[in-house]
């Protein structure tokens, strides 16, 4: 059995980076339907800075800094980007409308989960998935302070 040290503080998530062949495309869908600022630090690599964290998308060119093959663009079958919205019933409207230009292939209309969020999937132009939820339930709601 192994044992570790803790660390002094706990670890923080500070941002999520997506490795994209297109970061341009990706930074204006991300732009489009969070409403956020695009913060463009080089050609290479954005920042959409959130209250919560960071979604950073980087070049593919950005991955040999890293390791060369240590990540893929458009090969992510596990993650689920989450933004909590206000009302994802409003969004799922207005995400339609920007539908028409950015082409976003739906996985599912707004949806009441079993753990107390309404929520709306789909994904970016590389195919990541995406859902955008708002707390219904009491339990929900408490735990995100609304």
């Amino acid at each position: 059995m192994t044992t570790s040290t803790p660390a002094s503080r706990p670890a923080n998530l500070v941002s999520i980076r997506i490795i994209s062949d297109d970061v341009a495309r990706l930074a204006e869908f991300y732009a489009q339907v969070t409403g956020t600022a695009v913060r463009w630090l080089t050609p290479d690599f954005v920042e959409l800075p959130t209250p919560a964290g960071t979604l950073a998308i980087g070049s593919t060119r950005t991955v040999a800094l890293f390791g060369p093959g240590s990540a893929r663009p458009a090969d992510n079958h596990t993650a689920i980007i989450e933004f909590l919205v206000d009302d994802v019933d409003s969004e799922y409207d207005r995400i339609r409308q920007l539908s028409i230009n950015l082409s976003i292939d739906f996985v599912n209309e707004p949806t009441t989960m079993p753990w107390g969020n309404r929520s709306l999937l789909f994904r970016d132009p590389d195919g990541n998935l995406v859902n955008f939820f708002t707390p219904v339930t009491p339990d929900s709601k408490a735990k995100f302070g609304r």
